[in-house]
């Protein structure tokens, strides 16, 4: 795999975050409301609930927008009820998706996820075509230059099953989903900022795609990013530059 491909995809990801930081707030409510929906609203008692929140203070949003939420997924307040949908799919050369999303309209959701799979030349598959490929677990990324040692003792001593120093420099740390919140803590007690923190679907093996056939990847998950309704993409490709 390319050096610098890995950095250069979290980069970019994080840029375009920033681009669009509106739409991510509206996302960011959708998970609280279903996770206070689901798990009550409690974040101690509702680890969903608690991941949704490191969000919400990570995008900077404002506490009452929270709250709101929160209020109206308990029965506080009137609300919009969201169901959460689960699609699979192939992107350009056979590239695995998996499209997240919650809707209060599946027939919509549905429609648009397909639009911009066909037209970035990809389509949508049945339940299960791809989600064999990926891995439900926590990932931290650390910055190249980060220390590797510190990293390492701290991850292992918190619960962290694996350890991967990148060509480029960047350490990344995965864990059972359980164990997210001890081993976040634990990293931010040893003063270790991960440059992305995240419960994922981590792909077994990746696909590198590089020239148009990494441009129009990036456009096909630039697009389903930008659906209202999507709450997160995965994919097994890196795009070169």
């Amino acid at each position: 795999m390319a050096g610098h491909s890995k950095w250069a995809n979290i980069q970019h990801r994080k840029n375009r975050q920033d681009e669009k930081r509106g739409k991510i707030w509206t996302k960011i409510i959708r998970e609280v409301s279903v996770a206070a929906r689901q798990g009550g609203g409690d974040p101690d008692a509702n680890p969903r609930l608690r991941l949704a929140l490191d969000k919400a203070a990570a995008a900077n949003m404002p506490k009452d927008n929270v709250n709101r939420a929160i209020a109206k997924a308990t029965g506080e307040a009137e609300g919009v009820n969201y169901e959460e949908i689960r699609y699979e799919g192939y992107g350009v050369a056979g590239a695995a998706v998996i499209i997240d999303c919650m809707t209060d309209n599946r027939v919509r959701t549905v429609a648009e996820v397909r639009h911009a799979l066909t037209k970035h030349g990809g389509n949508l598959g049945t339940d299960g075509s791809v989600a064999f490929m990926f891995k439900h677990c926590g990932q931290f990324m650390f910055a190249p230059g980060s220390s590797e040692d510190h990293i390492m003792e701290v991850a292992l001593e918190n619960g962290a099953d694996d350890v991967i120093t990148h060509e480029d420099g960047m350490i990344e740390v995965t864990c059972p989903v359980p164990e997210y919140h001890a081993v976040k803590t634990a990293f931010e007690a040893a003063g270790l900022n991960a440059e992305n923190a995240e419960i994922t679907m981590k792909p077994a093996t990746e696909t590198e795609l590089e020239g148009e056939d990494g441009a129009r990847m990036q456009k096909l998950l630039d697009m389903l990013e930008d659906l209202d309704d999507v709450q997160q993409v995965y994919t097994n490709v890196v795009i070169n530059e």
